[in-house]
């Protein structure tokens, strides 16, 4: 999570989008190659195994981000316990995990940006017109094409990545970015998305994460501390804590000196 891996990344995000821009036909090439115009179909999306390897995918991410959602639950239940983990590396994960994957890409972008999938457009034997990346006036109404949510929920694996013990690190992100690129082409052949729906989803839970990072753990006026993030928890929580303690009787110790 360096300057080089930002520059890195807004350059590929610079030369896909021009590159598939100017040439959009590219996209349905890539598509084409997953299609069979003899069924006229995407034979994968028929393949069970392919099938429960895309529903592997998802809980494999969502893993990650489960002992920071426990963790959570637990420290707003009982705010008189410090928390179970850190308290950056939950704000960390659970906020780049909520933009990339839940605000960026379902609520702002499929939502609105109406881009067909591959697998209802003409040229893979459906009834829409195929648009380019950069087009929203589609002829999709809801969960469209672009970008791509499962494509940014498998790069989001970047996010624990960046949280791995140094030695480690270099190799966590190559294990991300392999899981990312190939949960993206099983999204691909099974008809679900385009080429530029995928890489664009990456980059753009990729440059999530770095600012992220840089504002949680580098940055020294924003970064944030465990102690800071566990005292700004149990100061929310408290109130609700000390009502159910009453509530059933229980004793309630004075609130935490925060």
């Amino acid at each position: 999570m360096n300057r080089t891996g930002l520059f890195v990344g807004l350059t590929l995000w610079l030369v896909i989008g021009l590159l598939f821009g100017i040439y959009p036909e590219l996209d349905l090439k890539l598509a084409s190659l997953f299609f069979d115009p003899e069924t006229r179909t995407f034979p994968l999306k028929l393949n069970g195994y392919a099938g429960i390897a895309r529903d592997a995918a998802m809980w494999i991410a969502w893993a990650f981000a489960l002992p920071s959602i426990v963790a959570l639950v637990v420290k707003l239940v009982r705010a008189d316990r410090p928390l179970l983990v850190s308290g950056r590396a939950i704000i960390f994960l659970l906020v780049t995990l909520t933009l990339s994957a839940g605000i960026l890409t379902n609520l702002a972008f499929k939502s609105y940006w109406g881009r067909p999938r591959p697998v209802v457009v003409t040229q893979f034997a459906g009834e829409q017109q195929f648009v380019p990346w950069w087009d929203p006036r589609g002829g999709c109404g809801r969960n469209c094409s672009f970008f791509s949510g499962e494509g940014a929920t498998a790069f989001w694996t970047l996010a624990p990545a960046a949280l791995a013990p140094p030695q480690w690190r270099p190799l966590a992100y190559a294990g991300a970015v392999i899981f990312g690129a190939v949960t993206s082409g099983l999204r691909m052949a099974f008809g679900g998305h385009f080429f530029t729906d995928v890489a664009i989803a990456g980059l753009v839970t990729f440059v999530v994460i770095w600012f992220a990072f840089a504002l949680i753990y580098r940055w020294p006026r924003t970064r944030l501390s465990d102690a800071a993030v566990d005292a700004a928890l149990t100061r929310f929580a408290w109130p609700s804590y000390r009502l159910r303690q009453r509530l059933f009787g229980c004793k309630t110790g004075p609130a935490p000196s925060l």
